[in-house]
């Protein structure tokens, strides 16, 4: 079955350091990486390597740069829909450094802020859709694909990294929030939703539902190789199993393939990996 996600896709340019630069300063990179980034986007490949037909709305457009992000996702299996393809700006590009001895980032993005603000409406999927995650950028189209899958009874995640303004519109459709630690949210916002889960890098990821909270441990890795996109790893992997696993035991298999994820250094290197462990 289907995992329907909407939302961002970025150009990450990746540029691994020995240190990351103080304001003023230039060093040399040790590698140079580029792929397909975005929260949704990210995710969208962590579905499809653990085996799920992953299909991805989203803005990319006619420049150059977004055959970049096409041929990426192509090759990991992502299905694109590209809501605006006459869109003659180049997509968001995000300037990544990665620091080599523990794989701690920088990331400088400017999101969707030239994309065209109504996308067309979307191909409504003719299979059957295990489930759905959502982002929040493009707003017109995280509303509409929300409450498209409220009509046909799919789930929603919605990856809430910071409080956006549709997300009041949007929280009340949301069946899953996934917050980091640093997501505010004004007074009751998510009083509405029936699962928060809170995420806070290697700490354990707290848990409400139903009246019942607790929290749930995050593996130990002893040598993080690179964090770039651990979170929507962790998310892509939570829309994957949503619906298979009691909520406890959906969030530790989330935890252990994140885990995966920051052992390998690149963008792309985590994915065979979980594929072979999980597919």
């Amino acid at each position: 079955m289907t995992v329907l996600l909407a939302g961002l896709c970025t150009i990450d340019l990746v540029q691994r350091v020995e240190r990351l630069p103080a304001p003023g300063e230039k060093v040399q990179s040790l590698e140079v990486d580029t792929a397909a980034g975005g929260p949704a986007t990210n995710a969208a490949v962590t579905v499809a390597a653990l085996g799920r037909r992953a299909r991805l709305l989203t803005v990319l457009g006619a420049h150059p740069l977004a055959g970049l992000a096409r041929a990426d996702l192509e090759a990991h299996g992502v299905t694109v829909h590209d809501l605006a393809p006459d869109f003659p700006h180049p997509p968001a590009v995000s300037a990544v450094a990665v620091r080599e001895r523990d794989g701690e980032r920088t990331v400088v993005s400017h999101n969707a802020g030239k994309a065209p603000p109504g996308p067309p409406d979307w191909p409504e999927p003719a299979e059957p859709v295990r489930a759905v995650l959502l982002d929040g950028h493009h707003p017109e189209l995280a509303l509409r694909v929300a409450r498209w899958a409220r009509a046909a009874g799919a789930p929603v995640v919605l990856d809430a990294g910071s409080w956006k303004p549709v997300l009041a519109e949007l929280l009340p459709l949301v069946d899953i929030a996934a917050c980091s630690a640093q997501f505010r949210a004004p007074e009751g916002a998510l009083r509405a939703v029936p699962a928060v889960l809170t995420t806070a890098g290697p700490d354990p990821v707290r848990w409400r539902a139903g009246g019942a909270e607790g929290e749930v441990p995050v593996p130990r890795v002893a040598e993080v190789a690179d964090t770039l996109g651990a979170g929507d790893v962790w998310h892509g992997a939570l829309a994957a199993r949503v619906g298979e696993l009691a909520l406890p035991e959906l969030i530790a298999f989330a935890n252990e393939v994140a885990a995966e994820r920051v052992r390998h250094r690149g963008p792309r290197s985590w994915v065979s990996p979980i594929r072979a462990r999980w597919e």
